[in-house]
């Protein structure tokens, strides 16, 4: 069967045919049901994208929903921050107000204050950072810059990058913690 424009009605006949079976398969093998839409959705979109003939479309499937499940796994994801705090009664996240002091306008010489202070504490735990770690950090959170396109700027692999930033996260995370422990308490 092929995945044209022809094959297209033979193709999505034989994917309704088998997508409970397959929604369920993948749901049963991801923790989180996000994840398991995610997943289907990309296989659908991966055989419409297919150009070659497929014999056995449910096998094809199962196939590329084992595999998709397997990249998910390998790729190392950090957790928010906000997995890591509840929000309070308003629904206001720590890391909201974080965000707006750091980057927000300054609404008073207090807001002005806390903000240079905390700019002041990142800049010096960045710098205590090793530089290829400071410079992964920095350009992916603080310049916008994707993985990819700061690997082709510094000719290092992603996963190089990813292990970088995830080192400076962690040493900013504790080297930060007291600072913010004592203004979340005030």
């Amino acid at each position: 069967m092929k995945a044209g424009t022809a094959g297209n009605s033979l193709v999505m006949s034989a994917l309704n045919a088998c997508r409970s079976r397959l929604k369920a398969f993948i749901v049963g093998r991801t923790a989180i049901r996000e994840d398991a839409d995610d997943i289907l959705q990309e296989v659908t979109w991966q055989l419409m994208k297919v150009e070659q003939p497929v014999e056995n479309v449910a096998a094809w499937l199962f196939r590329a929903a084992r595999n998709e499940m397997t990249d998910r796994a390998r790729k190392k994801r950090e957790l928010p921050l906000s997995d890591y705090y509840s929000a309070d009664e308003e629904g206001f996240l720590p890391e909201d107000e974080l965000a707006e002091t750091l980057f927000g306008v300054p609404q008073s010489p207090e807001d002005e204050y806390l903000s240079e202070l905390l700019w002041s504490e990142l800049e010096d735990a960045l710098s205590e950072l090793p530089e290829m770690q400071r410079e992964a950090f920095e350009k992916t959170e603080l310049y916008g810059y994707s993985f990819k396109a700061l690997a082709e700027e510094t000719g290092s692999s992603v996963q190089a990058l990813l292990s970088r930033k995830h080192k400076a996260v962690l040493y900013l995370r504790t080297r930060l913690r007291n600072l913010y422990d004592e203004l979340t308490e005030g």
